[in-house]
């Protein structure tokens, strides 16, 4: 059995800070191990001089080496602590007292949804990660920790971060560079108060609208997810650790999670080999391409099969056939789930880790924990050569991300969370992702100079708007953040604010108002709170807000922030117009935008919309009829409504046009993956699009987001049904994989 490990000075391996992203700066040593003892309260000999740590450089210490290189080096030195230690991820208001991080080798540290520090800004969380970062080179080996926290829609539980769309938007734009800045933009946040990881993106395909992770899903084919695994590239950049702003992504969950049976969270996907491969496999296969750092697994079964114990799906599908080389992250203390009673045993951490898990979410009982693993190694249970296996994956990261060099806060990105620029693309993406469902006689978009009343329980609130996972797991109703309502952003886009009259419930609407906006749907959550096995309709004080501006006569325009498609059947005769907000963030000026035509829509739907709840689960090409097929979504030009001209004169057509970008994404020896940018660049809408380049000798092998042929060396790629529409100016984009070295591909780009 394991005993607790007496601190040690750490070896002359000590790191330098940031900025600098190249040089280490040995001679950092002696402050950072004084102010790790100050917080853990311990004393130590003096280090040595300036002059002797310089010239005690090991090999896992040189930068100059190939990571393998340092990676075996400092494995032959770890004890086996050390190494039982790199395994465990412990909840940052766990470790109690704090030196316990260095006593017991830890080798990550996490925030919990709950997790916050006081106050709760940018600066706070930098000093929080430094401490702790201090504290963990005090080890002997001096082994940087890494710290992980659920960054899923921006930074978001860092109060006045900036907030993006939830997946489910995001999957709406069909836009994969779009969703790549947004990584970075995320990277960049996040990296501000020095955390290493996080926890995103969700890659599930979300089968049924009534699991309460639907939003966290892009859609619910596979092929949207997939395109979207661009947000991997955005956060990590092209090679992991070479960007100051690299923060190690995780993709989530696997596997199957979107797929159970009646949408119930952590509950059982009963469905064939082969439907697993064909729906909720491919978007971690398209992550793995792109290298991503980490994989989270499932609180989820597989018929009957717990993930974190399906050692065919981990070890044998992801880090055999797909070639992952990255570690496995268990989710939160999903481990002690596997016999489902509370507390953990040995027998569960044996199964996990021979299954493929390299690092546990314990979260809290770390001590039980690292004695359990070590009995089990002990005992033959757990072999050394899975132990081995795991710290290579995981130091491998630490290397890649530059830790051992650059172990503390980078405070020249500490100013980005909550940037203006950060918010403009934020706004960009929340235009982006709204879908117009309705909008008869055109009454969209509205005028500026008309009088407009707004009412509904989401029209005020950021809180509502934000959802989930916002300054909180759940999250809440409420200002819980900074930025700009559905409201403020109406308020801000009209000539006069003044003729814009707002009551949450729709009191005091009288006929006299242009047109009446309800800003209604879902109230924040998360999972497990999230899931809706019942009714999936609006609630009763939507339902009397509806009623009394349909009461009015006045033409109702319903924007509706939601997770999920809702079942709204029986309401849509009520309303001219129909916006799908999803859960847009901290910029709802995005919606106003779109509201007032200073941007037309384009978005598609990511998910099936419901005829009604009865229908779930329902699916593009499934036989049911829902209420709008998945990739429905209007423009303005669309529905241009009744011409007042009975006899207009004939006008000429607008000039169809479209560009194709090129652009590389990854490449590898003997393979490469890019994507292409398509443009509406003519001045009027286009109803599809084709795109050929010659292959130069490569061969495509994947191709999401349209559909290809090839002929005589000739590759010609057409749009799916979702996204050949397009208005003047108004983007898509398609991603492909294939064999061979990339070249100098010109695509050209024909309209239909």
């Amino acid at each position: 059995m394991s005993s607790r490990p007496a601190l040690l000075l750490p070896s002359p391996s000590s790191r330098s800070s940031r900025p600098s992203r190249s040089v280490r700066r040995p001679a950092l040593l002696a402050a950072l191990c004084a102010g790790a003892l100050a917080v853990t309260g311990l004393t130590a000999a003096a280090p040595p001089a300036p002059a002797a740590v310089s010239a005690a450089v090991l090999p896992y210490q040189d930068p100059a080496l190939p990571v393998p290189q340092r990676v075996e080096d400092l494995l032959g030195r770890m004890t086996l602590d050390d190494k039982l230690g790199q395994m465990t991820q412990v909840e940052k208001d766990a470790l109690v007292p704090q030196s316990d991080l260095a006593a017991y080798r830890i080798g990550s540290v996490l925030s919990g949804g709950d997790s916050t520090v006081s106050p709760n800004n940018a600066q706070t969380w930098a000093d929080t990660y430094d401490t702790l970062q201090r504290t963990a080179l005090t080890t002997p080996l001096g082994i940087p920790m890494i710290y992980g926290i659920d960054a899923v829609h921006g930074h978001n539980a860092v109060r006045g971060a900036t907030l993006f769309p939830h997946n489910i938007g995001l999957g709406a734009t069909r836009d994969p560079a779009l969703v790549q800045r947004v990584g970075r933009a995320v990277a960049e946040e996040v990296a501000g108060t020095g955390i290493d990881w996080s926890f995103a993106p969700c890659l599930c395909v979300a089968r049924n609208d009534r699991w309460g992770r639907t939003y966290e899903s892009f859609g619910e084919t596979p092929e949207l997810p997939s395109a979207m695994t661009s947000f991997i590239t955005g956060m990590q950049g092209d090679t992991l650790g070479a960007d100051p702003a690299s923060v190690l992504t995780t993709a989530k969950h696997y596997l199957g999670d979107g797929g159970t049976t009646g949408g119930v969270d952590q509950g059982n996907t009963q469905i064939s080999e082969a439907e697993l491969r064909a729906v909720h496999l491919p978007p971690f296969k398209e992550a793995v391409r792109r290298g991503v750092g980490s994989v989270m697994l499932s609180y989820s079964s597989w018929n009957g099969v717990r993930s974190h114990a399906n050692r065919y799906l981990v070890t044998d599908v992801l880090k055999g056939e797909l070639g992952f080389t990255g570690f496995v992250v268990s989710d939160w203390a999903a481990v002690d789930q596997l016999d489902g009673q509370t507390g953990f045993t040995g027998a569960e951490i044996a199964t996990a880790v021979n299954a493929g898990v390299d690092m546990v979410m314990v979260p809290h009982d770390y001590k039980k924990f690292l004695t359990l693993l070590r009995g089990e190694v002990s005992a033959g249970r757990v072999p050394l050569a899975r132990i081995d296996d795991a710290n290579r994956r995981i130091l491998t990261k630490k290397f890649q991300l530059g830790l051992f060099e650059r172990p503390l806060t980078d405070r020249s990105y500490t100013s980005t969370v909550g940037s203006a620029a950060h918010r403009t693309l934020a706004r960009q993406a929340v235009r982006a992702s709204q879908v117009l469902l309705k909008n008869d006689g055109g009454i969209l978009p509205l005028p500026k100079n008309g009088k407009l009343f707004v009412a509904g329980k989401s029209a005020d609130d950021i809180g509502n708007q934000s959802g989930g996972w916002t300054v909180g797991w759940q999250g809440r109703s409420g200002a819980v953040t900074e930025g700009t309502t559905v409201l403020q952003g109406i308020r801000a886009a009209v000539a006069d604010p003044s003729r814009v009259t707002y009551d949450r419930y729709g009191n005091g609407i009288d006929g006299s108002y242009g047109a009446a906006v309800a800003v209604v749907g879902e109230t924040p959550y998360a999972e497990m709170r999230g899931d809706r096995p019942g009714s999936m309709g609006l609630d009763q004080e939507d339902l009397q807000t509806l009623a009394r501006l349909k009461a009015s006569g006045v033409p109702v325009v319903v924007v509706l922030v939601s997770g999920r498609p809702l079942d709204i059947a029986a309401q849509l005769p009520d309303w001219k117009a129909l916006l799908a907000a999803w859960l847009p963030g901290t910029e709802g000026a995005g919606v106003a935008d779109v509201l007032f035509g200073d941007f037309s829509p384009f978005g598609r739907l990511p998910m099936t919309w419901m005829r009604d709840a009865s229908q779930q689960p329902v699916n593009d090409a499934d036989g049911k009829t829902p209420l709008f097929r998945y990739g429905y979504g209007l423009t303005y030009d669309s529905d241009p409504g009744p011409d007042p001209d009975p006899d207009p004169d004939p006008e000429p057509s607008p000039a169809k046009a479209c560009t194709a970008t090129y652009k590389l994404v990854n490449s590898w020896p003997g393979g490469h993956q890019a994507e292409v940018t398509v443009k509406n660049s003519g001045t009027g809408p286009i109803t599809g699009w084709s795109v050929d380049w010659d292959l130069g000798g490569t061969s495509v092998t994947s191709l999401w987001n349209g559909t290809h042929t090839v002929t005589d060396g000739h590759v010609t790629v057409r749009n799916t049904a979702s996204n050949g529409s397009l208005a003047a100016s108004a983007t898509t984009s398609f991603g492909y994989t294939a064999s061979g070295t990339a070249g100098t591909p010109a695509p050209r780009c024909t309209p239909a």
